[in-house]
């Protein structure tokens, strides 16, 4: 799943005259493989190097570039570089500035006799747009996602431990074909849930409580992310009523998202409804981000999103309302923009389920 070329599209428009890639993310997204290397990618062809580890995966899986271990004469992948660098006559080489120390940076600069200009939006911008390859592993990520879910809501019973739940998630999604998790998952029961990013701990689910289930996987190095909040027993009133709050907020937002809205405008349209039932303090983060090599991506549904978001971002809708020491709710898809709407990739059901 090689994105050499469109890399390589963008550098006239940016007065680049190559893009150097060091980060994790950016090596599979350019490349399409997990390993440790660098590219360089120019107007006129791209290298890859990597080490003995994964030199063999490397030349199987790696397409669209000179793909080679570090020739023994080079001491590091700087002075790799820098020959190449000096080779092409490159005087403008963008990089990752956002995923680069800055004692990496210091290294990389004192070794390529180049100009280094930030460059790290050239691969956000591209990431922001998935390409069918790119939604296909998506997709299939959510498939196991949903599936985990369906299997776990047997084991949710009064005494079961938080732990046990986030354990039996990440064996079941493994089971079903995931790579990994996306995050570790988490999984806060009863007054745990007014915790938005609670660990799960030894405690042990109780009749009468909700249970707050935050995970996802990774296939072909692509993440799902899904939250669902169950009832263990009858909820009461005001539970049912925070439930249903959350649910209708976020079919808000889900219903303004499209490309080409402002983030903040979707994130707003969810927090209107839970503002007019009267929960608005209780509703601290944004309604979703982008994701797809990571769980965490740009562009995102917040108050600091002012700039339209275009079609092929992959954003999840996880409106939530979050009572200290009492409960919490959340509900979250992953939806793709698309010109007239979007579609949603996250097909387990929404309705309150109390086991």
């Amino acid at each position: 799943m090689s994105h050499f070329g469109k890399i390589r599209d963008q550098l006239d428009a940016r007065g680049l005259d190559a893009m150097l890639v060091t980060s994790e993310a950016g090596e599979f997204y350019a490349a399409g493989f997990h390993g440790e290397g660098v590219a360089l990618i120019t107007k006129k062809g791209t290298w890859y190097y990597t080490d003995t580890r994964y030199i063999e995966s490397a030349e199987k899986l790696v397409t669209d570039a000179a793909v080679s271990l570090r020739p023994k004469q080079y001491k590091s992948y700087q002075e790799c570089v820098a020959a190449l660098v000096a080779e092409h006559g490159i005087a403008k080489l963008g990089f990752e500035d956002e995923s680069m120390s800055v004692a990496s940076y210091k290294r990389w600069t004192d070794a390529v006799k180049a100009e280094f200009v930030a460059a790290t939006d050239l691969l956000t911008e591209l990431r922001a747009v998935k390409d069918e390859q790119e939604l296909a592993a998506m997709r299939e990520a959510q498939r196991v996602t949903d599936a985990a879910f369906t299997a776990i809501l047997n084991d949710l019973k009064p005494g079961v431990k938080e732990c046990e739940i986030a354990a039996k998630l990440t064996y079941l999604m493994a089971c079903m074909g995931a790579e990994r998790n996306s995050f570790d998952p988490i999984v806060a029961s009863g007054p745990n849930g007014s915790m938005p990013h609670a660990v799960p701990t030894q405690r042990e689910i109780q009749k009468g409580e909700f249970v707050t289930m935050d995970f996802g996987c990774v296939v072909n190095g692509y993440c799902s992310d899904m939250t669902r909040t169950v009832a263990v027993g009858q909820p009461n009133d005001e539970m049912v009523l925070v439930y249903n709050t959350v649910l209708e907020a976020q079919k808000a937002g889900i219903a303004k998202a499209k490309a080409g809205v402002i983030g903040k405008d979707v994130h707003n349209a969810a927090a209107d409804v839970i503002a007019a039932a009267g929960y608005g303090e209780y509703f601290g983060h944004g309604f979703g981000h982008s994701l797809g090599v990571e769980i965490h991506e740009n562009p995102g549904f917040s108050t600091r999103s002012d700039k339209p978001i275009p079609a092929g971002a992959t954003i999840s809708a996880e409106p939530g309302i979050y009572l200290p020491g009492r409960f919490g709710v959340r509900i979250e898809d992953v939806i793709l923009l698309t010109e007239d709407g979007n579609i949603d990739l996250t097909h387990s059901p929404k309705h309150l389920i109390v086991l």
